[in-house]
């Protein structure tokens, strides 16, 4: 059997009297006749902000403006091939900004309509998920294993802006020998197949914190694209991360320490002040974040 592993962006979209766009999958597609979200699969270096504007111009002829994240997801399906695939889905709220509605000339998707009543149509699981509808999702699922390795690598992962009840803000260093060795990061890491975005990130706190946090919002998306990276053994790749940053509360602050086995990507964890955070050495992932929490 045959194990994949994407990351792929949608957009809710709805009209002034509350209908939603949807667009129907081709005969090109895993699941002919079932509805989906506009959107798709997000190309090797392309942020996810770029991909669902891409995808609705594509698939609907409509030109679109993010309005925020709305949620993330991952879940299996078993493809018509009988193989597993792993999806880590990105979910906007989107507005019609121009163009005209139109279907996809050709492509993974042959009809697009605003629908008034989703529960009419035959959804795709996360669809019906993030749409509120109820849905039998057993068709849609099926078994996972291990990924297959590849040159270029697109990684899917969940960070946390972690605090405590004083304000402190919670990092890592990252060890030597990976990307950003020496500097201050979020606390987090890549999603494992078959894994959500929050339990890998509860994982990941724990692992390389010794933290146990409530996530309280999602702040936003971003991505890093490097085609020369090197990986821990010198080995290159062409490297793809995706980062899903939220925020997290820890009610019952520890020493922060690192649990997982040594030669892991973290070498320390701690507690910062926002004063003693400004400086020190960061990743842009925790500036940005650390200049979103003000």
């Amino acid at each position: 059997m045959r194990i994949r592993r994407r990351a792929a962006a949608y957009g809710v979209c709805r009209s002034a009297d509350g209908s939603v766009l949807l667009t129907r999958g081709s005969e090109a597609c895993a699941f002919p006749g079932v509805w989906s979200l506009p959107g798709g699969g997000i190309d090797q270096g392309e942020h996810p902000d770029d991909t669902v504007v891409r995808e609705f111009v594509e698939e609907t002829g409509l030109d679109v403006r993010i309005t925020g994240v709305r949620a993330v997801l991952a879940d299996l399906a078993r493809l018509p091939d009988d193989s597993i695939e792993h999806t880590d889905r990105i979910i906007y709220d989107v507005e019609v900004t121009g163009g005209t509605l139109r279907p996809e000339a050709v492509g993974t998707s042959d009809l697009v309509e605003w629908v008034a009543d989703p529960s009419s149509r035959p959804l795709l699981p996360f669809v019906a998920g993030v749409l509120g509808v109820r849905f039998d999702t057993t068709e849609f699922q099926g078994p996972f294993g291990v990924l297959d390795r590849a040159e270029k690598v697109q990684r899917f992962g969940a960070y946390a802006l972690a605090t405590d009840p004083a304000g402190r803000i919670l990092l890592t260093l990252i060890a030597d020998g990976y990307p950003g060795a020496g500097q201050w990061h979020l606390a987090g890491g890549g999603t494992d197949f078959g894994e959500t975005p929050e339990r890998a990130l509860a994982r990941e706190l724990h692992e390389e914190t010794s933290q146990r946090g409530r996530i309280t919002g999602l702040i936003g998306v971003s991505h890093r694209y490097d085609p020369a990276a090197l990986g821990p053994e010198g080995v290159p790749m062409d490297w793809h991360v995706i980062r899903v940053v939220y925020r997290v509360t820890v009610e019952d602050p520890v020493a922060a320490a690192v649990t997982e086995s040594a030669g892991g990507s973290t070498a320390q964890a701690a507690w910062f002040t926002p004063e003693e955070a400004r400086n020190l050495p960061l990743t842009e992932l925790a500036r940005d974040a650390l200049v979103h929490a003000g």
